[in-house]
């Protein structure tokens, strides 16, 4: 992409500040849009402090925190990404302004973990350029977003949109159909219903479930997902346990009383005034597990980098024999 190409986000807080910076990072320019003159004046050194952390690959782009979305220079805009609060009225609200303001060609996304772009456009006339592009945080340190599509989303433009992401070094993963929790986090959420529900019920103790996803079957993500981890070993060892577990695993419909406790008792991990969750936490051990934390993931997001640029030299290799 052109350096003089601009992204916009709606949102100025930690999601909205990481996304801006991987197009930073890409030499994009960033129109970001804070309502809040607090956060808003913080955003240029934010972003670029975000972007420095996962290095700077293309010129350094710019940005301009903006309190309103009517305050927008749409002249070289190729993509806006929301950010907002998870909230659908406010997330509607800001679609009906993007719906009337945006050019005809600019593709309109929104970065909601889990309400359906349909019901966030429902009342837009175009719906045809409106897609789900959900991120995870730390979003400029994970590499997959999800391009999620509605049943109303041009395919062309979930293809433009996938060709940006790639472009600022993202892997897009193509959701099909518009699903509550999309693809990750309902696998993730599936995880999680297990692994509390072992906790709760005294099988193990929070240190001993993370040592064994992290330790164990999670070892293993970084260089294979679940369904190729499986092909791998052989799909008929999986059926065969899978027979004798799955009559046993947990199928609540709602949050485990174990983390609901938690919730309604303030404990909500490292950011909780109480300085709980499922751990306890000081001041030490809270600056001592976030730098152990972004060193794993960049040394993890160094790996899928260097796997990338060997197939892409595998590809170009190939293609100049032929």
């Amino acid at each position: 992409m052109k350096s003089d190409h601009s992204v916009v986000v709606i949102g100025g807080g930690t999601m909205g500040c990481d996304v801006a910076a991987i197009f930073y990072a890409a030499g994009w320019n960033a129109q970001i849009v804070e309502p809040a003159p607090a956060p808003r004046a913080r955003l240029p050194e934010s972003v670029a402090a975000a972007a420095q952390s996962i290095g700077i690959f293309g010129n350094g782009g710019s940005v301009d925190a903006r309190s309103a979305i009517a305050d927008i220079d749409w002249s070289k805009v190729g993509i806006v990404i929301e950010c907002a609060p998870e909230n659908l009225e406010i997330k509607q609200q800001i679609f009906r302004q993007l719906d009337t303001l945006a050019p005809a060609h600019v593709p309109l996304t929104s970065n909601s973990s889990g309400i359906p772009i349909s019901q966030i456009g429902d009342q837009c006339s175009t719906r045809e350029r409106m897609l789900g592009l959900h991120f995870f945080m730390p979003a400029h340190w994970v590499p997959a977003v999800e391009v999620i599509r509605s049943a109303f989303s041009d395919e062309a433009v979930a293809q433009t949109v996938s060709a940006i992401m790639r472009s600022v070094r993202k892997k897009p993963v193509q959701v099909k159909r518009d699903v509550p929790g999309f693809l990750a986090n309902r696998i993730q959420h599936a995880l999680m219903r297990e692994a509390i529900a072992l906790v709760d019920e005294g099988f193990a103790s929070a240190e001993d479930v993370d040592l064994a996803v992290r330790y164990g079957f999670g070892f293993r993500y970084i260089a294979a997902g679940p369904l190729l981890q499986k092909d791998l070993a052989g799909v008929d060892i999986h059926c065969a346990a899978a027979a004798g577990i799955y009559p046993h695993l947990h199928t609540n419909t709602a949050p485990s009383p174990l983390m609901q406790n938690l919730v309604d008792n303030g404990d909500f991990g490292v950011k909780s005034a109480s300085r709980k969750g499922f751990y306890d936490w000081d001041e030490a051990t809270i600056a001592r597990e976030q730098t152990r934390y972004q060193i794993a993931l960049k040394k993890a997001m160094q790996i899928l980098r260097d796997e990338d640029d060997g197939e892409a030299v595998a590809t170009s290799t190939h293609t100049n024999q032929g």
